[in-house]
Parts: structure tokens; C-alpha cells; sequence
């Protein structure tokens, strides 16, 4: 009686075993499944994250351009108002100024006279050269650096004080873009002797990729205390723009190739990952164990053996 239910108490451990066994190997597949459909999900949303993304700066940008392009037709309209008012303006102060017309061009023709005649003209014993160190390429941004050259011809000594340079509007040279800052000299140069000066500046980022007139203009005088300024270099020239290494729409381009090709990734291992789970699996049945009985022959067999081997000693 006590082995049959020891062997009845043994039967229901292994069977309880089994139970847990399979409950949990149960939960376990419902939590991998779980995981899959949740890993399913990520492509997408990384997908529609990347999509979404340059949607809305371009939405932005197109926003905010044509938001300047209304404000720039509203002031385009004012002042379309401002000079038509102007225009009406000007024809009759015309009409009231027809008598004074002679008067004022003879005005305007004397005080061009008089600064004809005030204006500061280089000396004929003086001579200047220009040369600039990297050429004549004014890069935005960037050092420009030129060398003078002063030579006396004369037999007076001269005095060179000082020596500017600045960026003129190129339609009207009195209209000042850039001005720099004057060098002061105070170097005597004696008869027949030459003098060497170095200058240099900085044009300003925002002029990039526009003509302006460059001015450099030589002040010296002589042992007579006579005043002469040389324009030693009055031209047009263009200012380049700097080239920079990266700027943000390289950098912008850059992450959005790297995120799609990690989403590519992504896919391809989900594909993968997907055919894998849709291969047919083996299903084991878990059976249940059942001991002989007692008086079973293959437990009579062992007992035999199992006596057999105590008698002899092993």
C-alpha cells in the first residue's frame, strides 16, 4: 500500500511539473508575440518621424518666404504711393520755380568752380605704385594686405602722414559703403629716395558677391607745408564670397541620408526577421510518464540485478 502511493504522490508531482512547464512556456510565446508586433510598429514610426521632418521646414521656409514676400510688395505699394505723390510734388515746384531756373544753374556752376579749384591734387615730383600680396581678389570676410610705394622725384623732402582706404558705392563714389581706418605715418622721405608701406583690411561678410568701388587715397606735403593727396588705387572691384567647408544645408543633408539609410536597416532585419517566424515548427507534445507497477517484469529485472551487485561486492 505505501508504494502504491508513493508511486500515485510521484505520478501527481510529475504531473503538476508538467502543468507549470507548460503554462509557462505558454506565457513566454504570448510575450515573444507581444515583442513582434511592437517591434512592427518601430519601422513605421521612424519612417513617418523622417518623412514628417523635412515636411515641416519646408513648410516653414515657404511660410516665412512668402510672409517676406507680402511685406515686401506692401512696401513696394507704399512707396509706388510715396513717389507718385513726390512726382506731384516736384511738377509744381517746377512750375513755381521756372523763373529761378537761370539763377540756380549759375550757382551750381560756381560752386563746382570753387571746389574744382579746392581739391587736393597729387605733386608731379611724387610718384606712387600699388601692388596687392595675393592679387587683386578681395574675398569677404578676409585679410587683404597691399604694399605702396612712395618715390620722391623731386629735390624737397616730402612727408607722407597718412594713407586710407574705404569701399564706395560704385554709382556714386561720394556715397561711403565701407571706411577704414586711416594709417598714420609721419615718414620723411628725402630727394630721390623711396619709401615702402604695408596696409591692410577686412571687407565686410554681408558685401559678398558685390562690385564696389575700392578708394586709396596717399596724403603727404612737402617742406613748404603744401598739402597732396594721390588716389593711388580708385577702381570698381567685386568681393568674392568665402567658401566655407560645411554649411547647414550639407550638415541637414547629411543626417537625413544617415537616418534613411538606418531605417533601410531596419526593414531588411524585420523582413528577415519576419520570414524566419513563418517557417513551419515542430510541435512536441509533452506525454505523461507512467511507472510499471510493482510486480511488473522489467522491475523485477532490476531489483534482481541490483541484488546481484550488492552480493558481489560492486
Amino acid at each position: 500500500m505505501r508504494d502504491s502511493h508513493n508511486a500515485h504522490a510521484q505520478k501527481t508531482r510529475v504531473l503538476v511539473r508538467q502543468q507549470v512547464k507548460s503554462r509557462s512556456c505558454a506565457c513566454f510565446r504570448l510575450l515573444l508575440l507581444d515583442s513582434a508586433k511592437m517591434l512592427k510598429f518601430l519601422p513605421k514610426f521612424l519612417l513617418l518621424l523622417l518623412l514628417a521632418f523635412p515636411v515641416t521646414i519646408l513648410m516653414k521656409g515657404t511660410f516665412v518666404a512668402a510672409q517676406d514676400v507680402t511685406e515686401e510688395e506692401e512696401a513696394a505699394d507704399e512707396d509706388t504711393t510715396d513717389d507718385v505723390i513726390a512726382e506731384d510734388e516736384d511738377d509744381e515746384a517746377e512750375v513755381e520755380d521756372d523763373e529761378n531756373t537761370e539763377l540756380t544753374e549759375e550757382k551750381d556752376e560756381e560752386e563746382e568752380e570753387e571746389a574744382l579749384a579746392g581739391e587736393i591734387k597729387p605733386s608731379p615730383n611724387a610718384d606712387t605704385t600699388i601692388l596687392f600680396v595675393k592679387g587683386e581678389d578681395f574675398p569677404a570676410n578676409n585679410i587683404v594686405k597691399f604694399l605702396m610705394g612712395f618715390t620722391n622725384k623731386g629735390s624737397e623732402n616730402f612727408v607722407v602722414e597718412s594713407l586710407d582706404a574705404s569701399f564706395r558705392y560704385p554709382q556714386d563714389f561720394q556715397f561711403y559703403i565701407q571706411n577704414f581706418t586711416a594709417l598714420q605715418l609721419g615718414i620723411e622721405v628725402p630727394p630721390q629716395r623711396q619709401a615702402t608701406f604695408e596696409y591692410s583690411f577686412i571687407p565686410a561678410e554681408p558685401m559678398g558677391g558685390r562690385p564696389f568701388g575700392l578708394v586709396i587715397n596717399l596724403n603727404y606735403k612737402d617742406s613748404s607745408g603744401n598739402i597732396f593727396q594721390d588716389a593711388v588705387f580708385n577702381q570698381t572691384v567685386t568681393i568674392t564670397e568665402r567658401e566655407d567647408g560645411l554649411d547647414g544645408e550639407t550638415i541637414f543633408m547629411y543626417v537625413f541620408l544617415s537616418g534613411l539609410g538606418l531605417l533601410v536597416v531596419v526593414g531588411l532585419h524585420q523582413l528577415l526577421e519576419s520570414r524566419k517566424r513563418r517557417r513551419p515548427v515542430a510541435k512536441c507534445r509533452v506525454g505523461e510518464i507512467r511507472l510499471p507497477p510493482e510486480d511488473h517484469p522489467v522491475r523485477g529485472r532490476r531489483s534482481a540485478l541490483l541484488d546481484q551487485m550488492s552480493e558481489e561486492g560492486v
